[in-house]
């Protein structure tokens, strides 16, 4: 398992090698963690990082994350040295840079308008109004459920969606259907829809 820090600090390399620092904020990088928190979750069925997230007014966070960046407020955030990460799974910076090309382009306040639309965060602010402090987390499972949907929705918009309906259900109604998927199938089912 992974530290949520170092996944940010991933992140915020990723931004800056392709000139997008200015637009890495603590906003966004935690947008990004609640986001490969969901996706990892609904892929491996096991967390990415420990440490919970909560519930905040501008969208989940990810505590020692924000505390870490905390003085640059909605400022860009330092560019840590590649030497200071540490060794990476390859699954986890295949995701990583999946997660990045998909939303990484969106402005921090896009993705917090995103995720308050969206039920892990709903579900764990409840019923407090707009701007009342939470320290709530979001449930794991609600995380899991809605990276799922995620997969779906991105799958089912892949251009080559249809094609490879046709093919699973004629294996499955021939006999043919697969047994557990490994993590090596998982990865380049992964590559593919995020084609």
């Amino acid at each position: 398992m992974m530290e949520c820090l170092d996944i940010a600090k991933l992140f915020i390399v990723q931004a800056a090698q392709e000139g997008l620092s200015s637009d890495m904020t603590n906003m966004k990088v935690n947008k990004l963690l609640y986001y490969s928190q969901c996706l990892y979750l609904a892929l491996y069925e096991e967390l990415l990082f420990e440490d919970e997230i909560q519930a905040w007014v501008h969208g989940p966070v990810c505590p020692p994350v924000y505390k870490e960046y905390k003085e640059f407020k909605n400022q860009q955030l330092p560019v840590p040295s590649i030497d200071d990460l540490p060794e990476f799974p390859k699954n986890i910076i295949d995701l990583m840079g999946k997660v990045w090309c998909f939303l990484g382009e969106h402005h921090a306040y896009k993705l917090s308008n995103m995720t308050h639309q969206e039920f892990p965060w709903k579900n764990a602010r409840g019923d407090l109004p707009p701007n009342a402090l939470s320290q709530n987390p979001l449930s794991f499972k609600d995380m899991k459920d809605f990276g799922e949907q995620m997969l779906d929705d991105i799958e089912q918009s892949h251009p080559e969606y249809q094609k490879m309906i046709e093919v699973v259900l004629t294996d499955a109604l021939s006999g043919k259907a697969s047994e557990d998927l490994a993590v090596e199938d998982i990865d380049e089912w992964v590559d593919a829809i995020f084609a």
